[in-house]
């Protein structure tokens, strides 16, 4: 199922900037195939560093602003705990609840969980940006959540944010 939505950032630049990376690509570096549609489809490995103090938990939308038909949800992943400095690669698709790791909501596929880069082939390279956001609190929302209902739930709170920007191309 897709949603037709106007280009929006999923991003809420508030508090203090911290740093997010990847053991598997590096910033503004592409994808590697296996965490694609092209490929075994599984979420990247992430770790964070620097995270503000007070953290209690954090929200991670993974989203592409280059999709054709407006900005494209691919991960929304909430209530990871604010003891987590990082997220293990293959987080389980189609668990709303994963231990130890978080609540995921639905992703602009359709489903729950991670969906990985897919951009239509010759639309040129796209932006898959990976926006981690530290909460003072832990927000009360139900499992499977879109997106713009975590953003909702969360924008009172935010206190730090980080940003992983991957690139995937299908010719």
């Amino acid at each position: 199922m897709l949603f037709r939505r106007r280009r929006k950032e999923y991003l809420i630049k508030q508090g203090v900037e911290f740093t997010l990376e990847s053991p598997a690509f590096k910033n503004e570096e592409m994808i590697p195939v296996k965490y694609t549609c092209d490929g075994e489809n599984i979420s990247p490995p992430l770790v964070w560093k620097d995270a503000p103090e007070g953290t209690k938990s954090f929200v991670l939308i993974v989203y592409d602003p280059d999709a054709p038909l407006g900005t494209f949800i691919h991960w929304v992943l909430y209530n990871i705990p604010g003891t987590l400095n990082s997220i293990p690669e293959g987080v389980p698709r189609d668990e709303p609840v994963v231990e130890g790791v978080g609540v995921q909501g639905v992703n602009d596929f359709g489903y729950i969980g991670y969906g990985g880069p897919c951009p239509p082939v010759g639309h040129g390279v796209h932006h898959y940006v990976f926006a981690l956001h530290a909460l003072s609190v832990e927000p009360k929302i139900k499992p499977g959540a879109r997106a713009d209902e975590v953003l909702k739930e969360i924008k009172d709170y935010v206190i730090g944010y980080a940003t992983l920007v991957g690139l995937y191309e299908r010719r």
